[in-house]
C-alpha cells in the first residue's frame, strides 16, 4: 500500500531524481536506510516506472521543435507505426483518437530540416505542423 511518506518521495523524485537518500530522507523524516526501502518497494510495484533524462535540444543543434498531428493513410496503421519508429527526430509519438491517427513532438535543426521531414511523412499520412514556442512549466507530471 502506498502512503503519505511514499507520495512524498515521489513528489521529490520527480523534482530531481538523482537527490540522495540522506536528503530524501531529511525531506521526509525517516532513514536513509527506510528511504531505500521505499524506493525500492515502489519500483518492484511498478510505481516508480523509471528514471529519464531531460536534454536541451537547442545544445544539441535543434532549434525547431514542432507538434505535428498525422492522419496515416486508410490501411497503413500498422505499416506507419513500423515507419515512425525509425526517425530519431520524433522525441515522443501518442496514437490518438479523433480525425488523426498521432500526435508527435518532434526536435529538427532548421525551418530546411522540417521541411524535409514533412516530406517523409506525407509517405505516411497527412501531417499538420504545430511550432512550440515556449513550454510552460508545471508542477504536474
Amino acid at each position: 500500500m502506498i502512503d503519505k511518506a511514499d507520495l512524498k518521495l515521489i513528489e521529490l523524485l520527480k523534482v530531481n531524481s538523482k537527490t540522495s537518500f540522506a536528503d530524501l530522507s531529511k525531506k521526509v523524516s525517516l532513514s536513509p536506510s527506510s528511504v531505500r526501502e521505499r524506493i525500492n518497494k515502489l519500483e518492484d510495484i511498478g510505481a516508480i516506472k523509471g528514471y529519464s533524462l531531460e536534454v536541451d535540444q537547442a545544445l544539441l543543434g535543434n532549434s525547431l521543435e514542432v507538434f505535428i498531428l498525422l492522419k496515416v493513410f486508410t490501411g497503413k496503421l500498422q505499416y506507419a507505426i513500423v515507419e515512425l519508429n525509425k526517425y530519431p527526430e520524433i522525441l515522443k509519438a501518442h496514437r490518438i483518437t479523433g480525425p488523426h491517427n498521432f500526435h508527435l513532438r518532434v526536435a529538427l535543426r532548421n525551418q530546411l530540416h522540417l521541411q524535409q521531414f514533412i516530406d517523409e511523412l506525407t509517405k505516411l499520412g497527412e501531417p499538420t505542423t504545430h511550432l512550440i514556442l515556449s513550454e510552460q512549466e508545471s508542477n504536474r507530471e
